[in-house]
């Protein structure tokens, strides 16, 4: 499957992409970055040179992915949403050497609007709600929303939410109410423990 990049789009010498992204119009992609396949820019989307991208990502309508900012196979990230790559920004001193590193992991969804502070990690299959500011870790498949975001559920593998508590003493188990895929949770981590 060939690479489709749109004639208004910037692509840098060096950039390496994988077989059948689909780079769309104004999408700007630094000479850095290190991207898999199958992935998809929307409009306006800009990709720094420390950034690595693995396979299935689709990044929507005008999001910047700064450096040091990774993601991992089948993210997500929803129109207007924002990564940061300092903690502190001021105009007036240069922090590039401060950089804190953003990790999403494998199947998350962000949702449009939300911001990942930097330095955080979201965890596998955790979905972040529209307009959330996610300012710490997020555990594996936990569903977050708010100013700053706290944990309000769970979610499946392919975006169901879960009837489980947030956190239990006793092992308890769920099923996704579409592929039938089960869930344990023990204290406050949640695990796939059977895919159908």
């Amino acid at each position: 499957m060939a690479t489709t990049i749109h004639p208004s789009a910037i692509v840098d010498d060096g950039a390496q992409l994988g077989d059948g992204c689909r780079v769309w119009h104004f999408v700007h992609i630094s000479a850095g970055a290190r991207i898999g396949e199958r992935c998809s820019f929307g409009q306006n989307v800009f990709v720094g040179n420390d950034v690595a991208i693995g396979n299935n990502v689709k990044i929507q309508n005008n999001v910047s992915v700064y450096d040091a900012v990774t993601l991992e196979d089948d993210v997500f990230c929803g129109p207007s949403m924002v990564f940061t790559n300092v903690y502190n920004p001021r105009s007036a001193v240069t922090r590039k050497d401060e950089y804190r590193r953003t990790v999403v992991r494998q199947g998350a969804t962000l949702g449009a609007n939300s911001t990942i502070v930097c330095g955080t990690t979201v965890g596998r299959y955790a979905f972040i709600g529209a307009g959330a500011v996610i300012n710490r870790d997020v555990p594996d498949f936990a569903l977050m929303v708010g100013v700053p975001a706290r944990q309000i559920g769970w979610m499946s593998r392919f975006g169901e939410r879960l009837a489980l508590p947030l956190a239990s003493d006793a092992p308890v188990e769920a099923v996704c109410p579409h592929t039938g895929d089960l869930y344990r949770l023990a204290g406050q981590q949640l695990q796939l423990i059977e895919q159908r």
